[in-house]
């Protein structure tokens, strides 16, 4: 098994962070014990983390300590190689490095920084560390603005160096390569490298990632924001100094500009202003002012009077020295920036060979399956055969920022339900990668189908005494519109609940389009993504009080729940005694509904009454029920209430830090599901995947 894998780069801002994304992401789909460590890093200014440790460790909420994710600060390195102490670098990388790998079966080593008196000392101390720990070389190059031929004299340098100090080289990446030389450079790694059975990639530049947040701009020309906050997480690709008058500037204006101007050019601001809300020429990342004047008095007060505006930022200097420091601005990947961390994730998935890499670790044991697998499993299926989802609460940030992702990354098909204006002020105010006219957005209010619509719902609840303008005036609540459509067969799930209530997303699927022939309610699970598996927990969000028949079809149902998202069923309804210990009315109930179950799907496995330390653990389970099929290794949690369902759920994510998806609604004869107000939009997208695998099997 290889358990460790250095990445080495020819030089700097070779995009080791998107590398690093790309492989971590695709080794915790098969284990989660996995590890991130970095030789040396810089010291610690104000007390700041790494930025490359502190973006690994939260984006994928790694089981290590930030301490044991480095070896040795540059003034250690500095201080042991004046007293001419090499060794002791390497015995004081190599404990930190074991103490990390005891909880590890695979690691990801980031190449040191420290570059010392020259880049000879850098290559040498890398490959010390990477030989001493026992690691194979994955080499990464950058071609940004390079020649084929650069590209390729660079990497031979680098490849026989490393050749001829016997390291194992298991692959290269080429990483930032101009669209035009993709394919010569992968028929040159091809030809000169493929007797060695490498690993060699080659990944395409990409502006979107290369360019900075205005935010980024703002800190590294120590900028003062004067107004629009909200935008600062803009992408700026390009800037344009605007010092002509500005019917000649327009003309010169594209996406994601910021535009530069002195401070006392009111007409190019108002005029920069004007062109980004107009729909005749491009949005734009912002506007930055130069010179120490300041914004006169009447400018100040109309840009105040807006309700949106562009960020502006102003720096104290004059245009084209300010100019020039703009050319030194540099992005770079930080934790929190969702967008850029899953487009890095995209571009290694499509560009690198999966297959071979998946090969490096194909001895790592796999046990039951995990979170990473879970939702990478979920993704894949969901891709097999798209699904269309409405999402009624077009308007929520959260929503157009998940939208954007399930969007790029090719999951499904959406419909956003609101008004398109309100929509595009939205994606334009939180700088959300979306273009929206390529987005279907309906207005009920507008719809074509509304006429059928309504006539439909009027013939599915005129027993109950609606009226037709009864009906009209449902439909113009969103969460029935929608439900209308998945009704109607004009999408195949709908997801809602980030600002509307559960009974608003619930009501309208009850009324409209009810459970199976074959359920008498409708149901919930969650999946519970702890550290190492994933559980499924029902009813945990519905039902009050399910009698025994009620709690039997739970159960059946979040068996058949579990199959579906390829999590073997073994279930174990719960209560506070175990097998034939205890008595009373909830015991007794719980006992029936067990064998109900068992009499309604003899093919399936059921265990109860059983408390959830035997459900969980082969120890107890092994004491109280010593020939169950399900005692010490239950994936299906069935609750006797919903009083213990919710909190018991509730404790075990705060408790353990798991991921709680869900509820998941079952039992409908279409799919509705209903997010927490308090969503994240990593949520929402594990709720609209779902809801997507759901309507497969409808």
């Amino acid at each position: 098994m290889t358990n460790s894998l250095y990445i080495s780069t020819v030089e700097p801002r070779s995009g080791k962070s998107l590398i690093a994304l790309g492989i971590i992401e695709l080794i915790l789909r098969k284990t989660t014990k996995v590890g991130f460590f970095r030789p040396i890093i810089k010291d610690a200014i104000d007390k700041k983390p790494d930025q490359h440790i502190d973006l690994i460790l939260s984006s994928f909420q790694l089981h290590q300590s930030y301490e044991n994710s480095f070896g040795l600060y540059y003034s250690e390195v500095s201080y042991l190689m004046g007293e001419e102490k090499f060794d002791k670098i390497l015995d004081k990388i190599i404990t930190k490095y074991k103490r990390l790998e005891e909880t590890c079966d695979f690691i990801v080593c980031e190449n040191s920084d420290y570059v010392g008196e020259n880049s000879a000392f850098a290559f040498e101390i890398n490959v010390a560390i990477a030989k001493t720990l026992g690691c194979s070389l994955l080499i990464l190059g950058n071609g940004y603005q390079k020649s084929v031929e650069e590209i390729c004299i660079s990497l031979k340098i680098v490849a026989d160096s490393y050749r001829d100090k016997h390291c194992k080289i298991l692959g290269i990446i080429i990483n930032k390569v101009a669209d035009n030389a993709l394919e010569k450079i992968k028929i040159y790694l091809q030809n000169t490298y493929s007797e060695n059975n490498y690993l060699f990639s080659v990944i395409p530049y990409d502006k979107k990632l290369d360019s900075p947040r205005m935010r980024e701009v703002a800190e590294q020309l120590k900028a003062q924001g004067l107004y629009g906050e909200k935008g600062l997480n803009n992408l700026v690709f390009n800037y344009l100094i605007a010092a002509m008058q500005m019917q000649h500037a327009i003309t010169q204006l594209h996406d994601n500009d910021l535009v530069v101007t002195p401070s006392d050019r009111g007409d190019v601001i108002i005029g920069t202003l004007q062109a980004h809300q107009s729909i005749n020429y491009p949005n734009l990342a912002g506007i930055l002012l130069t010179t120490e004047c300041k914004l006169e008095q009447s400018i100040s007060r109309l840009i105040a009077g807006l309700r949106d505006t562009l960020p502006i930022l102003w720096v104290d200097t004059y245009t084209y020295p300010t100019a020039s420091r703009l050319q030194t601005i540099y992005s770079s990947l930080k934790p929190g920036d969702i967008e850029k961390i899953n487009w890095s994730i995209e571009l290694f998935d499509k560009f690198v060979n999966l297959p071979i890499l998946e090969h490096l670790i194909n001895q790592i044991k796999i046990e039951g399956i995990t979170p990473k697998m879970f939702t990478y499993n979920l993704i894949q299926k969901a891709k097999l055969s798209k699904r269309h989802i409405v999402l009624p609460e077009g308007k929520d940030p959260r929503i157009l920022k998940a939208v954007a992702t399930l969007i790029s990354q090719n999951i499904v098909d959406i419909t956003l339900l609101g008004e398109k204006e309100r929509i595009e002020q939205t994606i334009q105010t939180h700088g959300i990668q979306l273009d929206s006219n390529s987005l279907r957005i309906i207005n009920p209010l507008s719809s074509q189908n509304l006429d059928d619509y309504i006539e439909t719902l009027y013939e599915l609840r005129k027993h109950k005494g609606i009226t037709l303008e009864n009906a009209k005036d449902m439909l113009m609540d969103v969460s029935y519109f929608g439900t209308m459509m998945v009704y109607s067969g004009d999408a195949d799930g709908m997801v809602s609940g980030a600002i509307h209530t559960t009974g608003n997303t619930i009501r309208p699927a009850l009324q409209i389009i009810k459970t199976k022939p074959q359920y008498q309610l409708v149901s919930s699970v969650f999946f519970m993504c702890l550290a190492d598996k994933v559980l499924v927990y029902g009813d945990c969000a519905i039902n009050a009080n399910p009698t025994a028949e009620q709690l039997a079809e739970i159960a059946i149902i979040s068996a058949e729940t579990a199959e579906t998202f390829a999590i073997f069923p073994k279930v174990a309804l719960l209560s506070y005694s175990s097998g034939e210990s205890g008595k009373g009315e909830d015991v007794e109930r719980v006992k029936e509904a067990t064998m109900i179950a068992k009499k309604r799907r003899p093919d399936l496995l059921f265990e109860g009454p059983i408390q959830y330390d035997a459900a969980v653990d082969k120890t107890v389970a092994a004491q109280k029920i010593p020939d169950s099929k399900v005692a010490g290794e239950a994936t299906v949690f069935i609750f006797p209430d919903l009083n213990t369902g919710n909190n018991t759920y509730k404790a075990v994510q705060r408790e353990t830090g798991a991921i709680a998806m869900g509820p998941i609604l079952q039992g409908l004869q279409k799919p509705v599901n209903d997010l927490s107000r308090g969503c994240t939009v990593e949520d929402i997208i594990n709720t609209v995947v779902i809801t997507a695998i759901q309507a497969r099997g409808n």
